[in-house]
């Protein structure tokens, strides 16, 4: 027992960057096992978490293994190729088109974490291939996307800082 179930580089993040990773783990109440938002979560989670059922870190959206909880985002027995990143794209699109049937609650968080992946995760690819995602999404809203100093003053620990960015009606 004592061993995190997180990934080491995550607690190396602020506490408010590890809480928004965190909090988009579960996934969206209402969809079923198989809606497109599950197979973007098992990707998502391979990101941050440990298998628990192969005890280490699973490096693709691919590769067997993890169950059904960070299982692969992709039918199973797929083999696993250098650059996995345009299998991907089809499990985006399914996503994005499913976009509607999902809590925009959810979508937000689940945005919000993309975007920490997309500028801290240690691995070159796998940190691209979020802030593409992330980019998709904010996009996707017709919005621009953080730079990586504004999120880091926004999730920075520090409540005056996070107060910059929030809404009065939304704040205590």
């Amino acid at each position: 027992m004592g061993t995190s179930a997180l990934q080491p580089w995550v607690t190396e993040l602020t506490i408010m960057q590890q809480s928004v990773l965190l909090g988009s783990v579960r996934g969206p109440d209402g969809v079923g096992k198989y809606h497109p938002a599950k197979y973007m979560l098992r990707w998502y989670r391979r990101c941050i978490l440990l298998s628990a059922l192969d005890q280490r870190v699973l490096t693709t959206p691919i590769e067997p293994g993890g169950g059904s909880f960070t299982g692969p985002s992709v039918g199973e027995g797929t083999s696993v190729p250098l650059d996995w990143t345009g299998i991907m794209d089809a499990v985006v699109a399914n996503y994005l088109r499913s976009l509607d049937e999902l809590p925009h609650h959810f979508q937000m968080h689940f945005l919000h974490a993309a975007e920490i992946l997309g500028y801290k995760h240690p691995d070159p690819l796998i940190r691209r291939w979020w802030r593409w995602l992330y980019d998709r999404l904010v996009n996707d809203l017709h919005l621009h996307p953080e730079t990586e100093e504004e999120m880091d003053r926004r999730l920075g620990d520090d409540r005056a800082q996070w107060l910059e960015r929030a809404d009065s009606a939304t704040v205590e």
